[in-house]
């Protein structure tokens, strides 16, 4: 196994929840619901803690199987668990959850801590809905009463963060935490990159460990890509198949919409037209796909109000894969890989221009906030429906409809040149188109290559890696 990166705050939360189990007084029990894209590595911290934990523990992962057979497997993993009382579950077949956890909760130590782990939680919930109901009274009447961690893992980020919520048996009783991909700063770290080559590995691998675990350190982008398109099963080409297989099997036209999104469409009506979808069946679509934070939508950032929305793939590994690998997976299969490491050469300066300019933004707001140019406001960008002007900063104290414009800004990173009179001249033009911002509104430059112009306030490649060491996930 590779070695483990980052997770520190991730980390951290589990310790003080076991600290507070291991603790006791009141009722020692506690739970934690975990929940995160598929691939983002949930499994794989969990695991990493249960290793530097070293308490008795039991790591059950659910699937889609019928509520008998998951007992079945529930009983099997208990049963070779380091459970103090495992062997409780020998010769057993529970016929409902409610006598499994019951079981379970007999089987934990009496004189120290432990975890229980499920994992895939959601899988549970949707073939039996009175699983949600079961949980939560055993773990009231129960489990809570035994110094015992529950960490149930979800990527169905909806329905994780809903078990939590107002009106489920389970309201109020865990602690809630996301697990995002790993920052740019952790992926440039672990692959032992300069702050420019590791957004560019970022926006191919989105941060995914599994991804990034076969990437040679010190590898460029395309001595990895080289690698990883020759192969049909890399991780690279097959996560986001598996992904969007598990994610939407049975919802067609949702995966078309994304697919048309992924190419390059950004608004209702050209998403549409290229998916060959009528409008009522794409506002469904667009509303499952948001719905599983699959995709964002966004509007115009200023003073004035604008229905323009665009949208776009939440994921930067997931808008990779759908712009060049997707599409392309025949090729690998026959041997072509070079084909499409052809095609990815040609395209990329002119696709990463654009893809990083979310993942910069985010940059942004974490190295401004709480600063005067930001304080507590926001970061988005701005645009027309002829896209003249189209704006790639744009801090405002609220959005999408803002009081006051905070500032204004230009984003360089299509090609290997810095910031120049001639872009400022652009800028200063944009900000005179921008609904909100006067003459005075600060301006900011964001760009690979430097900047080498005076007035505005510039951020380079290694000022906007920092900012994930600034605030931590």
């Amino acid at each position: 196994m590779s070695a483990f990166i980052g997770r520190d705050q991730q980390l951290n939360v589990l310790d003080g929840l076991l600290l507070r189990v291991t603790e006791g007084g009141g009722k020692p029990g506690k739970a934690l619901l975990m929940r995160g894209r598929r691939r983002v590595g949930k499994s794989r911290l969990v695991e990493e803690f249960l290793s530097r934990a070293g308490v008795p523990h039991v790591y059950f992962t659910a699937s889609t199987r019928s509520t008998g057979e998951e007992l079945r497997l529930f009983v099997e993993e208990v049963r070779g668990s380091s459970l103090p009382g495992a062997d409780l579950f020998e010769g057993v077949t529970p016929t409902s959850w409610d006598g499994a956890l019951r079981l379970l909760g007999a089987a934990l130590p009496d004189n120290g801590p432990s975890v229980v782990v499920i994992d895939e939680l959601p899988y549970l919930t949707r073939s039996d809905p009175a699983f949600e109901g079961t949980l939560q009274k055993v773990f009231d009447r129960e489990l809570s009463r035994r110094r015992m961690l529950f960490i149930g893992v979800g990527s169905d980020l909806a329905m994780m963060e809903a078990l939590n919520g107002h009106g489920r048996p389970f309201y109020q009783r865990a602690t809630e935490m996301v697990v995002p991909p790993l920052s740019p700063a952790e992926v440039a770290a672990m692959l032992k990159l300069d702050p420019a080559n590791a957004f560019d590995a970022y926006l191919v691998t989105g941060g995914l460990p599994l991804i990034l675990d076969e990437w040679k350190a010190g590898a460029s982008l395309w001595e990895y890509l080289e690698d990883a398109v020759a192969s049909p099963t890399s991780a690279l080409l097959v996560s986001a198949e598996r992904a969007l297989a598990a994610e939407f099997p049975a919802e067609l036209q949702a995966l078309e919409v994304l697919t048309a999104i992924g190419s390059g469409e950004r608004t209702f009506t050209n998403i549409g037209r290229a998916a060959g979808i009528a409008q009522p069946s794409l506002a469904r679509a667009l509303g499952i796909l948001k719905t599983k934070r699959v995709i964002a939508a966004e509007l115009p950032l200023s003073t004035r109000k604008s229905n323009l929305t665009r949208y776009q793939v939440a994921d930067p590994y997931l808008r990779f894969w759908l712009a060049f690998l997707g599409p392309y997976l025949p090729e690998v299969e026959r041997g072509r890989g070079d084909r499409v490491l052809a095609r990815l050469r040609t395209s990329w300066p002119s696709w990463r221009g654009r893809a990083i300019e979310p993942v910069l933004r985010e940059a942004l707001d974490r190295v401004l906030v709480g600063t005067p140019l930001l304080g507590e406001g926001v970061v988005g960008g701005y645009w027309t429906r002829s896209n003249d002007p189209e704006i790639d900063i744009v801090i405002a104290d609220r959005q999408p409809i803002a009081k006051h414009i905070l500032g204004i800004g230009s984003i360089k990173w299509l090609k290997q040149a810095p910031f120049d009179g001639r872009d400022l001249a652009r800028l200063v033009v944009h900000r005179s188109q921008l609904p909100g911002a006067t003459d005075d509104t600060p301006l900011i430059v964001v760009a690979r290559a430097g900047c080498e112009v005076d007035g505005v306030t510039a951020f380079g490649p290694e000022d906007l890696l920092n900012a994930w060491l600034v605030r931590p996930d």
